[in-house]
């Protein structure tokens, strides 16, 4: 398959093309965002740009991509709702709308987080954006997914580019082994999410459920590539 990756450089991005580089049914990918990832592989291609959700370039023949996985994201702290949901729902939907026109058997999978509000009626500014965002792409004529990963462990040394998120899995660290053993529906893992997503993009998985919480990312991460 072919691959478009937004949020690369962040935590779960860097994850996720990890495992993208790693698996053979990842034919090629295209890392989309405004740094430069400092990553170079045979299968790798990079398009740097001021504004990522900007897909109208001659060379980007979207009808070829097989898949999107939409890292790209920001934490809600100090923002105030207007500016948040600029980011967080209209980049994503500018970017989302263009691909499903291109390719309506286009995979979508958005990195989105537990405690979503899909009504969008509820007090969290946060979980009413994401709960928007989730329900405006699953509207969209493609296959969407929406990740609410919850408890995420950054592993093969893939650190979150937020300090304050740094300092809070340094100091959990600790416990990631204890929530695996006693609360693994409520934990994963950076390495996970990236093989979950190239799980539901494979046609073969049958992938029903639209909403994947942290057991589900897990379960899915461990279906063999033959099976997928």
């Amino acid at each position: 398959m072919n691959v478009i990756l937004f949020g690369g450089t962040g935590m779960i991005g860097r994850g996720v093309l990890r495992e993208c580089l790693r698996d053979d049914s990842v034919t090629a990918v295209l890392s989309i965002g405004r740094t430069p990832l400092g990553v170079s592989h045979p299968k790798l291609r990079e398009l740097i740009q001021d504004d990522p959700s900007d897909l109208r370039g001659p060379d980007l023949d979207l009808g070829s991509y097989d898949a999107c996985f939409f890292c790209l994201g920001v934490s809600a702290v100090g923002m105030k709702e207007q500016q948040y949901r600029r980011i967080t729902h209209d980049l994503t939907l500018a970017a989302a709308r263009p691909l499903a026109a291109a390719n309506p058997r286009l995979t979508f999978a958005y990195v989105s987080g537990e405690g979503t509000d899909s009504t969008e009626q509820g007090r969290s500014m946060w979980a009413r954006v994401k709960g928007e965002t989730e329900n405006d792409l699953l509207r969209l004529p493609f296959q969407a997914y929406m990740f609410r990963p919850g408890l995420v462990q950054p592993v093969r040394g893939m650190p979150s580019k937020t300090f304050l998120y740094r300092a809070g899995y340094l100091l959990t660290a600790p416990l990631f082994p204890l929530l695996r053993r006693f609360a693994p529906n409520l934990v994963t893992t950076t390495e996970a999410l990236g093989r979950a997503m190239i799980a539901v993009a494979t046609p073969e998985a049958g992938v029903r459920a639209r909403i994947l919480r942290p057991q589900d990312i897990n379960r899915l991460a461990q279906t063999p590539s033959d099976q997928r």
